[in-house]
Parts: C-alpha cells; structure tokens; sequence
C-alpha cells in the first residue's frame, strides 16, 4: 500500500461515535449535506483487505472523493455503525459487497461507480476434479446443475446470524423445494457414497456448501465439507484430494489462481451472478452515484 492510501486509511475511534454525532437535516436535503454529515468519510472495513484497498483507490479515481477518507475499521464494525445510522436514519455511506446478508436485513441501495472502480459483476462458479463426471455422474449432473440467485443465498447468510448454518440451509431447502428439485431433476439415490466439497471461510461459501450438503445427503451421499484458503481449494481439486467446490469467484477475486490450475479441473460454470463490491447506502439517502457525493470544500 502506497504512502498516499496509508494517509486516506483511517483507524481511529468506532466510526459510529463519528458518523451518529453528525447532523444530517431532513431526507431531502441529505443530497446536499451528505458529505459533511459523514465526514466526507466512507466507512470501511478491515485495513489491508481487498475491498476496503479497492475504495481506497477509489478516492483518487473520482475528482469529487478529493480529500475523502477511507476508515478502516472490521466487518463487524461496520454492520454495527449501519445499523446504528439506520435506527436513527442517518447518513452513512459503507464499503459493502454482494451477496451479504445486510441486504436482506436493511434496505440498502448499491451506488452506480461508472469507473468500476471496485471492481465488474463477478460470478460464483463451480468446479471439480478431473474425472468426477466419469465416477459419480449423478453427483456431477446435481453440482453442474446448482443455480440459485443472490437473494437465494442472502436468505441463509442472514438466517446463520441467528441459527447454525446447517439449520438454516435445512431449513432453506425445505422452503425452496421447487427449485431444489431442479437441481435434482431424473437423479437417483445412492447408498452412503462419499463426496468432498471444498469450501472456503466466508459466509457466502458456507451458505452455499451446506446447502448443497443438505440436498446430496437426502440422495444417500455422505458429504464432507473442507474449509481451506482459496490456493489450497484449486490445489485441492486438481490433485483430486476434494471433488468439487461451489466457491470459485471469477474473474477476478480467484483469477490468478484460476489461472494456475485451469487445465487441472473441470469449470461447470456459474452457479449465482451478480455478485459486485461497491459503496452501499441506506435507501433514505438522496444519492444514487459515487459522482453524487459533494466534494470536499
């Protein structure tokens, strides 16, 4: 990171104790006084991640974000500064990415970065290991099947706030049987055959993991699920050590790694699109674009 990020990265107080103890005046004239009821100050998560790199990057991209600044705080931190700034409808402008359960729990409005600065529409893809469609073809067709739509999974990330995540995927699936029977449409059931998905540490690829944990096991599969890094996800698959994962994010977030072990799996395409970074607001908010935000006077 480049001294000038380092100087547009802040790390201070909870930005709740910033951002609620500034007047914002009524909705309709938030358009004009946003900047300064915030702080002209976008919060963040945590420092060094990817998103919160990218809306640092940002601020130099738009003429407008021209003595803006990035807060750095934690994923949590930041859920808890919305939430506070929404009980009490204030601004708040927050680094945010889809699929995420906030959407579902508040009602948030993405804003339109022209520049893509953070980033193009990203899906999330399937893969396998090499010759799983020639040894569990029924397993195969189910995984190559699976499509679900960003709401689909935002409903099971928020559920696990409250419930574990195998709970809320049971429960998911028992509510959503027409689309589940898509996926398994002309399967047969199978006595106890094991299958390895691979998964990483996010919210998202557990929703979807379990998930499909859930519809296999009522096939007859014994699965076992596998939380490992993203590098070791791709090596995993390509050394035939797991069968297959739902968790590949393309192009981008998993790019490079893609790359590396392309030829060493099998890509059965997206399973959910859609998913996008970006700065999200409370809907109240009289701004629909980065190039709203009122520069800094």
């Amino acid at each position: 990171m480049s001294k000038g990020k380092y100087r547009k990265s802040l790390t201070l107080l909870p930005v709740s104790l910033v951002l609620l103890g500034c007047e914002s005046g009524d909705a309709e004239e938030q358009s004009v006084d946003v900047g300064e009821a915030v702080g002209y100050t976008l919060t963040g998560i945590e420092p060094g991640s990817g998103t919160n790199d990218l809306a640092i990057d940002m601020l130099d991209d738009y003429d407008n974000l021209e003595g803006w600044e990035v807060q750095g705080s934690s994923t949590a931190g930041m859920v808890t500064s919305l939430d506070q700034a929404i009980k009490r409808e204030k601004p708040i402008i927050v680094t945010a990415w889809t699929p995420h359960w906030i959407f579902e729990e508040y009602d948030l409005k993405m804003l339109e970065d022209p520049k893509n600065s953070l980033g193009e529409e990203e899906y999330i893809e399937t893969i396998a290991r090499k010759g799983l469609a020639e040894e569990k073809p029924n397993a195969y067709a189910i995984l190559d099947n699976f499509n679900w739509e960003i709401e689909d999974i935002q409903q099971v990330m928020l559920a696990a706030q409250y419930v574990p995540f195998e709970e809320a995927s049971a429960n998911w699936v028992d509510e959503n049987r027409d689309l589940v029977e898509e996926w398994t449409k002309g399967s047969e059931t199978v006595d106890g055959e094991p299958l390895r998905l691979i998964s990483t540490p996010w919210d998202t690829e557990r929703s979807s993991s379990h998930v499909m944990k859930v519809v296999l096991e009522e096939l007859g599969y014994d699965v076992d699920i596998t939380t490992v890094d993203p590098v070791i996800m791709f090596q995993a698959l390509a050394t035939g050590e797991g069968d297959a994962s739902l968790a590949a994010w393309l192009p981008i977030t998993f790019g490079s790694y893609y790359e590396e072990f392309e030829s060493q799996i099998d890509n059965l395409g997206p399973n959910m699109s859609g998913a996008l970074n970006g700065l999200a607001v409370p809907a109240y908010m009289d701004v629909d674009s980065v190039e709203d935000l009122p520069a800094m006077e």
